[in-house]
């Protein structure tokens, strides 16, 4: 061993050298932008900050969150889901007349909802599996496809007369607290789908496929079948998410969701799991979301239009990408 190499060996690697390499630090990133976040919320107006209406406001982003806690897995094994917020809308609508005007009682109609959801997204995974054809191409169609029959199905008609049991999901608490439902219901389903990705075979899995499918291939992993079992899961809780909108709104249209797959996308990129596979963590995408949802919250306070409002969304969403990349780059460019 050359002497003259050994106090490069035995050196310690620099702070920002740590935080690059730090399995974590992209999660790091949302949280402190989050942080920032409430802190601007704050001077902007007095309302931001009271506990009670930071919890109501998280209705307004728990079905984009569900969505996005679905897409986690999607992205992570390599692929994208654009055709969510158009399923979300079919679903409503379908369990919504099956319930109405289908004769079937309400929970019945939910569930064939939920089922239909599940049957979109598989019809997806079997596209991308089967045929081989780039999910971005596949989503990009369904998109337009699940949202046009939803369009043809009830036109600019609204369904409505939902029962009682079924509406107001929002206004719901836990007991006497604050707390609402659904975002009991949301923290339940991240501690599960977080399990899932990081403590069992098929989160595994997943993250090999996204890392190296073929690779995943030749070790014997059953890549056809996780990428459709990943693209039902996604329409299913696209499915779900749908029912909880018609529920919240107390109606179901054809133009349901319309550009929530971006939040959603956002959330998944902005809380640190790679657009190219292989990486990504639930807890990033939680955080993630909720500093989506506390932006908007906040810009709706300060009287921000909904298209500027996109502006803020998309930029994150570059910030997200870039950011890393560069820092990156500034890495390898010094060794």
């Amino acid at each position: 061993m050359n002497p003259s190499s050994a106090p490069l060996a035995s050196a310690k690697p620099s702070f920002g050298t740590r935080f690059i390499e730090h399995p974590l630090q992209r999660e790091f990133v949302a949280l402190v932008l989050l942080f920032i976040a409430f802190i601007v919320g704050s001077l902007l107006s007095n309302k931001f900050l009271d506990l009670g209406y930071q919890l109501d406001a998280t209705s307004l982003w728990i079905e984009t969150g569900f969505i996005a806690l679905a897409l986690t897995f999607i992205i992570v094994s390599g692929q994208i889901d654009l055709s969510v917020a158009s399923t979300l809308a079919l679903v409503a609508g379908v369990t919504g007349i099956l319930g109405t005007r289908g004769g079937l009682p309400f929970g019945v109609a939910c569930i064939c909802g939920l089922g239909l959801g599940a049957l979109l997204g598989a019809f997806n995974g079997v596209l991308v599996a089967y045929t081989k054809l780039p999910s971005l191409s596949v989503t990009l169609g369904t998109f337009a496809l699940y949202r046009g029959l939803a369009q043809v199905l009830f036109g600019d008609q609204s369904v409505t007369g939902f029962p009682d049991w079924f509406t107001g999901i929002d206004t719901r608490h836990l007991g006497p607290t604050p707390i609402p439902l659904t975002l009991v219901l949301f923290a339940i389903a991240a501690v599960g789908f977080g399990f899932v990705l990081h403590r069992t075979i098929l989160g595994r899995w997943t993250v090999s496929i996204g890392l190296n499918e073929a690779a995943s291939r030749y070790s014997g992993i059953a890549v056809p079948r996780i990428q459709v079992l990943l693209f039902t899961m996604s329409g299913l809780v696209a499915g779900f998410a749908g029912l909880l909108m018609s529920s919240r709104l107390t109606v179901a249209r054809y133009d349901m969701g319309l550009g929530l797959e971006l939040d959603a996308i956002t959330a998944v990129v902005l809380g640190g799991t790679s657009i190219f596979g292989g990486r990504g963590t639930i807890l990033g995408t939680v955080i993630a979301m909720f500093l989506i949802g506390v932006l908007r919250t906040g810009m709706g306070l300060a009287n921000i239009k909904v298209e500027n409002q996109l502006v803020v969304i998309g930029g994150l969403l570059l910030f997200s990408v870039l950011v890393p990349n560069l820092l990156g780059r500034g890495r390898f460019s010094r060794t």
